[in-house]
């Protein structure tokens, strides 16, 4: 599979800040835009439906008060009351006869003509109060009207027709929807410019880190991201170096297992095969010469064997193949079995193990014997290859409220104490240069874990390794 080029993996990164700006700002904009609309909405209603409804209460109420007057009454009591009309810079007043012609007029500019405009028409055709809104015929001025048919026993005499100009209101509708406007994209600018400093301040470092990580992943193990957030971003880059080490770490161990593994096996089976030739050759004529290289080869063969079924042991574990056959058993009676079994294999190497067995009575537990039988027989082997110097091991058991407690101790050099940690880590041997896989101790902790046990190593006081193991009992 090809791997990601820089261009790709920057592509992916614009289109995440193409992606986080749309939603963000998508959102805010919606939002402005609803509400410059429900501004707009009520500053329509505020100055144009207002005027409209003030202006038809005029015209209606004015109406009403000519109900009492015949055609003739009704002209003469117009001319009087466009005579004393004082609102005639600020509102127009009108009195229209049958025809539609404007009789009278407060500022006596529309006299004699005739507006036709429909609220003329509705009020002499449908006799109701009606408003208009639109362009004067005459001057092309933008006005609101407002007309009002004069009713005198059932028979229009007249209309009564109220008109504004819609200039001034045009300007302060006009300024406020500009305010308002400038300030909603004031808000846009300031929530995209925002946005856009935030979403730089994650994806930049979001591209540096996908580019180290990169580098990881091509090999480079070990390198590090240089730390330059404490938030999430720090944390991330945490992890990423975290994971660069210990990759390094386990490459280098693996490294080592593989180099120290092929080390192992190259020992024996040079020993099997040079003895095995000398047999063959002739060359050894003496009985007591063969038994001894036959002797080198069984125990050889045996050490090989061993190794190679803790390899398979450990990779039965990593790939979830290990299982246990679980069965009620005693705990003792599987420890003496496997100190028995060393004990006499021990002396012959000059090394005396030592068992003290505090309980008299069995210590039930529930669990493989066979695996148990092998983590006692690895932990006294490692004991023996590690701590062999001290010519001692000394084994105990006993029972500690609800669990039985196991120690196995060397009198040898002990373990580094910055090397304790990684003990039993797998692959790890540390400083040692005794012979093994490193991956003895792992084996063993899967073990007793698998039998909800736990199992500690540390150095002893006076001297020595000390593996403790703990098992609980059955009830």
């Amino acid at each position: 599979m090809a791997k990601p080029t820089r261009l790709e993996d920057q592509v992916k990164i614009r289109g995440i800040r193409r992606r986080w700006l749309l939603n963000s700002v998508a959102i805010v904009l919606l939002i402005l835009a609803l509400a410059i609309g429900a501004f707009a909405a009520m500053l329509w209603s505020y100055y144009y439906t207002g005027t409209e409804d003030d202006l038809l209460r005029k015209a209606s109420a004015s109406a009403n008060g000519f109900r009492m007057y015949t055609r003739t009454d009704y002209r003469a009591a117009a001319q009087q009351t466009v005579n004393s009309y004082e609102e005639k810079g600020q509102l127009e007043l009108q009195f229209l006869d049958t025809a539609g012609a404007v009789l009278y007029s407060g500022n006596d500019l529309t006299a004699g003509s005739t507006p036709g405009t429909p609220d003329i028409q509705k009020a002499l055709n449908e006799r109701t109060a009606s408003p208009w809104k639109g362009r004067d015929p005459g001057t092309g001025e933008r006005i609101l009207a407002a007309s009002s048919p004069v009713i005198y026993q059932g028979e229009i005499v007249g209309v009564i027709r109220y008109v504004t100009s819609l200039s001034s209101i045009d300007r302060q509708f006009i300024f406020a929807m500009t305010v308002i406007t400038a300030i909603a994209l004031g808000i846009f600018a300031m929530v995209y410019f925002s946005n856009l400093y935030f979403v730089r301040s994650i994806v930049e470092p979001l591209a540096g880190i996908t580019e180290i990580a990169q580098v990881i992943a091509d090999g480079s193990y070990g390198v590090q991201i240089e730390k330059k957030y404490d938030d999430e971003i720090g944390e991330l880059t945490d992890a990423i170096n975290n994971m660069s080490l210990k990759i390094r770490q386990a490459e280098k161990t693996q490294s080592e297992f593989i180099s120290s593994v092929s080390h192992e096996l190259r020992t024996p089976l040079t020993a099997i095969t040079g003895w095995a030739e000398t047999i063959q050759s002739g060359e050894l004529r003496s009985g007591a010469d063969i038994r001894k290289g036959m002797g080198i080869i069984v125990s050889e063969a045996k050490r090989l064997s061993n190794m190679v079924e803790e390899l398979l042991e450990f990779s039965r574990i990593e790939d979830g193949r290990f299982t246990l056959s679980v069965e009620p058993l005693d705990l003792k009676a599987e420890l003496e079995d496997a100190v028995y079994t060393y004990t006499e294999f021990f002396r012959k190497e000059g090394i005396t193990l030592e068992y003290t067995d505090g309980p008299e009575e069995e210590l039930p537990i529930s669990g493989d014997p066979e695996r148990l039988r092998q983590v006692f027989c690895n932990l006294l082997d490692n004991a023996a290859k590690h701590g062999g110097a001290g010519k001692r091991i000394h084994v105990t058991l006993f029972q500690e409220g609800a669990e039985a407690v196991i120690r196995i101790r060397d009198y040898g050099p002990g373990a580094p104490e910055e090397e304790l940690p990684y003990l039993k880590n797998k692959f790890y041997k540390g400083s040692s240069k005794a012979r093994g896989s490193g991956i003895g101790l792992a084996v063993c902790e899967e073990i007793v874990t698998r039998h909800e046990g736990r199992m500690d190593v540390g150095n002893a006081e006076g001297g020595g390794f000390l593996v403790t193991i703990r098992l609980p009992l059955e009830n």
